[in-house]
């Protein structure tokens, strides 16, 4: 293979929209799927996730109570070609999807990708950084992934945190399984701030809201959301699939926060998901989630 290439015939697009609320050009949110699953090793099987997720968001209602309305034919989801990097290492992959976002990051319409891998987020990221220098990442998930090597290479799912932090200010969620250096690496780091899911869920007033919202008024944001980093009784083909997590409304009010506070979020991924047989409740819940989210930045930029 001599470069990444795109497969024109996804399973199905984003939600089932009719066709005239598809169009490239008129749709305000672009999906762009990226199978890529390179260094999960035993837990392999999230390039699985981007078709199940599709699929299952046909199932998903398009009236949101939130905003009150059927959001999606409102300001239109185009689908894209599914996007697969090469594989020869995961320096290449990253570039590579590096270099195909770089295409995609327009102001007038929001990227959404579905991983695949959270290795790929440092590839969107560094993508999106040149266009927004003030960038500020808000991610939820099990683990911090701030480990700077993992198996002789920078580029994986366990150290996607810690590149994301070479490019910008990183606030971490539902966190609660760490490793002695990424413990270190916090302590003497002024770019990571983590908040466990024990954290959150002893702050019954929800001041690591308020914390947020401080840190992150009036910048731009980039939301990268590992489905692990949700209780596995909502999600649980998350990989890795790590006791308690963070719940659906208190997810929710962290995006939501998020979304009333940046200007804007410019982009955002959801990762993670291990597809296989029994996981159509996870995709559905990560499907579902998505739109939440996606009617929540609608719903911001008015």
């Amino acid at each position: 293979m001599t470069g990444p290439y795109y497969d024109e015939q996804n399973y199905a697009a984003f939600l089932g929209l009719l066709a005239e609320h598809t169009r490239r050009e008129t749709s305000w949110a672009w999906v762009l799927p990226v199978p890529l699953d390179l260094t999960m090793g035993t837990q392999a099987g999230t390039c699985l996730g981007p078709p199940a997720i599709l699929a299952a968001s046909t199932q998903v209602s398009w009236y949101d109570s939130e905003v009150g309305v059927e959001a999606a034919p409102l300001y239109g989801v185009h689908t894209l070609p599914t996007l697969y990097p090469r594989l020869e290492s995961p320096e290449m992959a990253v570039a590579d999807v590096t270099a195909e976002v770089e295409q995609l990051a327009v102001e007038d319409h929001l990227l959404v990708t579905l991983g695949g891998e959270h290795t790929l987020t440092a590839g969107v990221v560094l993508a999106f950084k040149p266009r927004y220098p003030d960038l500020v990442v808000v991610q939820i998930d099990a683990r911090p992934d701030l480990h700077d090597l993992w198996h002789g290479t920078a580029y994986s799912f366990a150290t996607v945190g810690r590149r994301i932090a070479e490019q910008a200010p990183l606030f971490q969620f539902g966190i609660r399984s760490l490793e002695s250096d990424e413990i270190a690496f916090i302590q003497q780091s002024d770019r990571v701030a983590v908040y466990t899911a024990d954290t959150m869920r002893r702050d019954r007033s929800h001041l690591y809201l308020d914390a947020l919202e401080a840190e992150i008024h009036g910048r731009p944001v980039y939301l990268t959301i590992d489905v692990s980093g949700l209780d596995p009784a909502i999600v649980p083909n998350g990989r890795p699939s790590e006791p308690g997590g963070v719940g659906w409304h208190d997810a929710l009010d962290l995006i939501r926060r998020t979304a009333s506070a940046a200007q804007p979020i410019v982009a955002l991924d959801c990762v993670g998901l291990c597809a296989d047989r029994g996981s159509s409740g996870s995709a559905y819940a990560a499907a579902t989630l998505i739109y939440r989210t996606l009617n929540l930045i609608w719903k911001r930029r008015g």
